[in-house]
């Protein structure tokens, strides 16, 4: 199967570059005072509690993965296997090697999705409430929002994340980086499925039942022309665009 082409947008490349070079700068930097200076009193105490925050985060990522397989649905060739199929598809297509393990999960109503990696090991979750909606209106919609999460595991942001964690001292690069991703993924997604995208973006925005009632260039025109400090400053905080900018993209 022909692997399909996809947009990286600039400000992903631009971004990760950047906090690569202060990511390495910072790694350099400890890595001289380590050996040329040793460890001074202050310095134990600041790896101490370094070691205390990755540990934290470790165990925080692997009881959230313990969660997943103890207690989510795994799409399997056996289990919902027309998703299943989907997935297959979709990282053929994206010229993956492997599958990442993907689970159904009950979200109390929530609209989402979201990839995450553990010690070598990719992982999508989905959550339920889009599972129903594909079932119920078509599955042009999941296939689009499945496509976005294999493209966090495709352009391997999670890993990146990680190496790239230094950088976060400086405020709001980490947040750049991470909208420019969502992004590429939105791209990623209406590659693998152009009737989707839409849908998918408005889904998370009105809810399963009210998206199709949606005005979608009212939408639109109200994130243009409403401006506000809170609203420039949430997003430049968020890890995610504002919706109607991702659908206006899509259009």
């Amino acid at each position: 199967m022909e692997q399909i082409k996809y947009e990286v947008t600039e400000n992903e490349t631009f971004y990760f570059y950047v906090r690569l070079v202060i990511s390495i700068a910072i790694y350099a930097g400890l890595g001289y005072t380590f050996f040329a200076h040793g460890v001074s009193k202050l310095g134990d105490i600041l790896i101490f509690y370094a070691i205390l925050i990755l540990l934290y985060f470790f165990f925080s990522f692997g009881l959230l993965v313990g969660y997943i397989e103890g207690n989510a649905i795994k799409v399997t060739k056996k289990q919902f296997p027309d998703v299943y199929s989907i997935i297959e598809s979709h990282c053929e297509k994206l010229g993956m090697a492997t599958v990442p393990a993907t689970y159904i999960m009950q979200s109390g109503g929530v609209l989402n999705a979201f990839a995450t990696r553990f010690i070598g090991r990719d992982f999508v979750v989905i959550y339920s409430e889009i599972f129903e909606l594909a079932y119920a209106q078509g599955q042009d919609a999941l296939e689009f929002v499945i496509g976005h999460e294999l493209g966090h595991v495709k352009r391997k942001h999670m890993s990146k994340h990680v190496l790239l964690f230094p950088s976060l001292i400086i405020p709001f690069l980490g947040s750049a980086y991470s909208r420019a991703c969502e992004y590429t993924c939105d791209n990623i997604g209406k590659a693998l499925n152009a009737n989707g995208g839409k849908d998918g973006l408005l889904i998370l925005a009105a809810g399963k039942e009210l998206y199709k009632k949606v005005n979608m260039e009212e939408y639109i025109n109200e994130e243009r022309n409403e401006d506000s400090f809170w609203k420039w400053f949430s997003e430049k905080t968020s890890s995610h665009p504002n919706l109607p900018k991702r659908i206006d993209r899509m259009k």
